[in-house]
Parts: structure tokens; C-alpha cells; sequence
């Protein structure tokens, strides 16, 4: 089937009241209070359909479905459908027979959401036609529809953020170690240095004890002279008071011959 033969159906309302309407007699429009409204002179259903580009509004049968009447619509608004004056549920529309004659006639809608489907069905459907006329030209002409400009206008500046990056201002450079070698660190201060003693019977060894305060030796051992070099008068010299008092346990030290002088 060809596309120009497919026919799609718009809008279906089960009940539409058909009116033979009086001759207009000034071009204000088309007055529903001069019908008679209670005597509508057919009732059915009205069903609008689209072919192409044209738009019928076809009243058939509520039943058998049969034909009544047919009215083309090329365009909408337009002499094919229009509004009444005094109402929004009653229109006129022409009719055909296929044959050449025409006729208008008075349709209306027992509820208001009736009509405003009716008229919503004729627009969207010429909404469309003028869209794909709209496509159809600028497939044509492909160069006639408006250029999309991405380019730099003069002066015209653009600003990047990139994250939270943030540039540290006045940062201090660590230090670097100078040197082929790692350096070593002193002992806290305060920290006691262990000193190692000789152990017991062993004669000759001279013991080295490690780097400390003074204060820290004199605590731990009493110094010793050489037995050549000893005296009362140097020892009073060197060590002051503390070479003075003398106990048992200073006597012992001093006595030993095991010891270096320090």
C-alpha cells in the first residue's frame, strides 16, 4: 500500500447533532441561536480521518457505520470548518457529494469536551502537514536554512575550571641533606648512654665506654690513676670535693689495678 493511500484516523465522538442552518445574512459569522437547537435534523457519529495532507470530517451511522455526509478539510482554520459566534460547541462545515455540489450544515456537541477534542484533532493535523512542507524544503535546499556560527566573536574570551586546583602560594622547600653520606643525628637530651664494664677476670682490656656528659661518668665510676702518676695533691686538683669524700666503695675502685685512667 502506498503511502498516499493510508488513511489515519484523527478523532472519533459517538454523538453529533446535524442542523439545516439559514442562509448567513451579514459576514459577522454563524449564529447558533438561530437553528433550532432542540430539532436536530440527524444524529450520529462523527469520525475525522487524514489522507495525505487533507483532513475529512465524516458523519456515519452510529450502527451500520454508513455514510452520511463528508466534508474535505485542505486547511483549518478555513470556509471548510468554522466557529459559530455564539458558542464554542457548534460549527459550520461543507459538505460533498464527490459530484461537484456543496452545502453547508450546522454539527454540535452535546459536551464541551467534545467540540475542544474536534478542534484539537483539525490542529494537530495541519500542525503537522506544515512541519513535513517545512522538511521537505530544506532537503532541497540544504544551504537556505540558517548556519550555526561556532567561531571566536572579537574579544570574546572563554574560562576553564578544571577541578579544585589550587596554587600554593610561599611554600617552603624542605630541606636536603648535604653530603655523600647519611647523616646521623645526636641523642636526645637527657638520654643516658649505657657504659659497658669488662667482665670479671680478664686483665689488660681497656674498656671505652661511649660518648657523655661528664656529670653522667662522675655518677657511675670514680676515676683511677696511674700508680706512678698518683698523688693526693692532683687528685684534689682534678676532681675537686668529690675526690675528697672518700668511701669504702671509692677505695675499692681506686685499689684496682684493672682499670685506664679516664
Amino acid at each position: 500500500m502506498a503511502e498516499s493511500d493510508y488513511e489515519s484516523v484523527l478523532c472519533v465522538k459517538p454523538e453529533v447533532h446535524v442542523y439545516r442552518i439559514p442562509p448567513r445574512a451579514t459576514n459577522r459569522g454563524y449564529r447558533a441561536a438561530d437553528w433550532k437547537l432542540d430539532q436536530p435534523d440527524w444524529t450520529g457519529r462523527l469520525r475525522i480521518t487524514a489522507k495525505g495532507n487533507i483532513a475529512y470530517i465524516k458523519l456515519e451511522d452510529k450502527v451500520s457505520g454508513e455514510l452520511f455526509a463528508q466534508s474535505p478539510v485542505d486547511q483549518f482554520p478555513g470556509i471548510a470548518v468554522e466557529s459559530v459566534v455564539d458558542s464554542s460547541r457548534y460549527f459550520v462545515i461543507r459538505i460533498e457529494d464527490g459530484n461537484g455540489r456543496r452545502a453547508f450544515i450546522g454539527i454540535g456537541f452535546v459536551d464541551r469536551g467534545d467540540a475542544f477534542d474536534f478542534n484539537v484533532g483539525l490542529q494537530d493535523h495541519f500542525k503537522w502537514v506544515k512541519q513535513q512542507s517545512e522538511l521537505a524544503k530544506q532537503a532541497q535546499n540544504p544551504d537556505s536554512g540558517p548556519k550555526l556560527d561556532l567561531g571566536f566573536k572579537e574579544g570574546q574570551t572563554i574560562k576553564l575550571n578544571i577541578g579544585n586546583v589550587r596554587k600554593k602560594e610561599n611554600s617552603s622547600t624542605k630541606p636536603r641533606l648535604t653530603g655523600t653520606g647519611i647523616g646521623l643525628l645526636p641523642p636526645p637530651p637527657g638520654t643516658k648512654t649505657p657504659i659497658l664494664l669488662p667482665p670479671p677476670g680478664s686483665q689488660g682490656m681497656t674498656q671505652q665506654p661511649m660518648q657523655s656528659s661528664s656529670t653522667e661518668l662522675l655518677r657511675g665510676f670514680a676515676p683511677q690513676p696511674s700508680p706512678a702518676l698518683a698523688s693526693h695533691t692532683a687528685t684534689t686538683d682534678l676532681w675537686g670535693d668529690f675526690a675528697a669524700a672518700t668511701s669504702p666503695a671509692t677505695t675499692q675502685v681506686t685499689q684496682s689495678t684493672h682499670w685506664v685512667q679516664f
